[in-house]
C-alpha cells in the first residue's frame, strides 16, 4: 500500500513547495551584487523574526555550531558560566564550555521538567563571578519550553550574559530577543524555519556585542566581529550557502505574509491537537506542565519497543517521527509539529502511533483520539495562546 510521506520529526523538517522551487534557481555569486541585495532584504526580515534592531548573523554550520559560535565569541577561558542541564542539548553546552576552557557550575534538571527561575537566582547568588547563563528556550530532546522570559528578568538586573538556544523555537514560539532582554539567540534552519539543514543563525544584544568586542577569536571560522563586519556590506565572512539564503529569504516571506501572530497561533493549536490526541491513546506526556509548542513528548507503555514502533509507523503509514535520546532512548516517542505541518499531518501521525501501540501489543486508549484531537485544535485556534515565560 502506498503511503505519503510525512516526516514528523523534530528537525529536519518538511519543506514548502515554495521554498523547494525558489531553491533550485540558478546560482548567483556570493560576493556579487544580487547576492548583497539579497543579503539586505533578508536581514530587515530577521530582525522581525527576532524581534531584535541587532544584525541576525548566518552561519554556514548546524545549530551546534552556532552554541560552539556563542561560547567562543562571548567568553574567555577561565570564566564561569551556568548551564541549565535538563536534556540532550543541555548537555551539549555544558560540553561546548567545558571545552573552551570554562568553568561550568550545572543546574541538573530532570529531563522532562523546566528550570525554575527560583533555582537559576539560587545558582546566580551562590556564584556571583558567573559571567553567563547558558540554556535552551525550547529543549528538542525532551519538548521542555524553560522559562527563558523570566530568566532574562533576573539576568538583566546582573552583569551577567543569557544566551539562549532557540533551535526548536524561533518561528515556532514567541522569543521577541529585545523585548524579553536575551542577550544571545540562536537557531538553525532545519525545524521552525522550513529549510534543509546547514544553515544557523546569532543575533547578539547590545551589551553582549560589547563583551564580544573584548574577546579575542579563539579560532580562525567562528568569529562574530569579523561576521557582523561583513553582514554590514551585505557578505558573510567565508562562503555561504546561497541557496540555503535564498529559501531563508522564502521562508521569511511566508512568515511575513501570514504575520508572526497567526504562524504561533497554528503552531499552539498543532501542539493542542497533538497532546489531547496522544492523552486519548492513553500516553501520558513526558512535559506535563511547560511544553514547547514544536513537538510532543510523550512516554510509552511498559513492553512497548519503541524502536519497532517508530518502525510500523514508517513502514505501514508513511510517518517518520523521532524516539527518546540517552536513558529514554526506546521509552519515548516525539512528534514533530513545527513549521510546514498541517493538522492533516498530525491527524495521520496519531492514527500512525495508534497502529504502532496495537501491533505492539499496547493498550489503545479512546477511539475518538482523532476527534478529540481536532476538537482541541479546533479550540486552540479560537482563543490567543499564551505567551511563554
Amino acid at each position: 500500500m502506498l503511503n505519503k510521506p510525512r516526516l514528523l520529526t523534530p528537525g529536519p523538517t518538511p519543506l514548502p513547495e515554495r521554498v523547494r522551487l525558489v531553491m533550485a534557481q540558478d546560482m548567483i555569486h556570493h560576493r556579487k551584487p544580487a547576492f548583497k541585495k539579497l543579503m539586505g532584504e533578508v536581514q530587515e526580515k530577521l530582525r522581525i523574526l527576532f524581534g531584535t534592531s541587532q544584525p541576525v548573523l548566518p552561519l554556514a554550520c548546524s545549530g551546534s555550531g552556532a552554541m560552539t559560535a556563542a561560547v567562543h565569541g562571548l567568553f574567555v577561558p577561565g570564566e564561569k558560566v551556568i548551564v541549565v542541564e535538563g536534556g540532550k542539548f543541555g548537555q551539549r553546552w555544558r560540553e561546548i564550555a567545558s571545552l573552551r576552557g570554562l568553568e561550568v557550575v550545572s543546574i541538573v534538571v530532570e529531563w522532562g521538567r523546566a528550570v525554575s527561575l527560583a533555582e537559576v537566582e539560587a545558582a546566580l547568588d551562590a556564584h556571583p563571578d558567573a559571567k553567563g547563563v547558558l540554556m535552551q528556550l525550547s529543549e528538542t530532546s525532551t519538548g521542555v519550553l524553560h522559562p527563558v522570559r523570566g530568566i532574562a528578568a533576573v539576568t538583566r538586573k546582573r552583569d551577567v550574559l543569557l544566551v539562549a538556544d532557540g533551535i526548536s523555537a524561533v518561528g515556532i514560539s514567541p522569543c521577541p530577543m529585545d523585548e524579553w532582554g536575551v542577550d544571545c539567540l540562536l537557531t538553525g534552519s532545519q525545524k521552525g524555519l522550513m529549510l534543509p539543514p546547514g544553515l544557523a543563525l546569532i543575533a547578539l544584544s547590545e551589551r553582549a556585542w560589547r563583551k564580544a568586542d573584548t574577546v579575542a577569536p579563539s579560532c580562525f571560522y567562528f568569529n562574530l566581529p569579523g561576521e557582523r563586519a561583513n553582514c554590514e556590506k551585505g557578505q558573510t565572512l567565508f562562503t555561504t550557502p546561497v541557496s540555503l539564503i535564498v529559501g531563508l529569504g522564502e521562508s521569511l516571506d511566508m512568515f511575513l505574509e501570514a504575520g508572526l501572530e497567526t504562524v504561533y497561533r497554528k503552531q499552539w493549536a498543532l501542539t493542542m491537537l497533538a497532546r489531547a490526541g496522544t492523552a486519548a491513546l492513553g500516553l501520558a506526556p513526558l512535559a506535563p506542565e511547560r511544553f514547547t509548542w514544536g513537538l510532543t513528548s510523550v512516554m510509552l507503555p511498559a513492553g512497548v519497543d519503541g524502536t519497532r514502533l517508530l518502525q510500523v509507523a514508517a513502514d505501514n503509514h508513511g510517518v517518520v517521527m523521532a524516539g527518546g535520546q540517552d536513558h529514554l532512548k526506546g521509552r519515548i516517542l516525539r512528534i514533530g509539529h513545527m513549521g510546514w505541518v498541517d493538522w492533516a499531518d498530525i491527524v495521520a501521525g496519531l492514527h500512525a502511533v495508534a497502529s504502532g501501540l496495537r501491533t505492539c501489543g499496547a493498550y489503545v486508549g479512546a477511539r475518538d483520539y482523532i476527534e478529540t484531537g481536532l476538537a482541541a485544535y479546533e479550540a486552540a485556534l479560537q482563543v490567543a495562546p499564551g505567551t511563554p515565560v
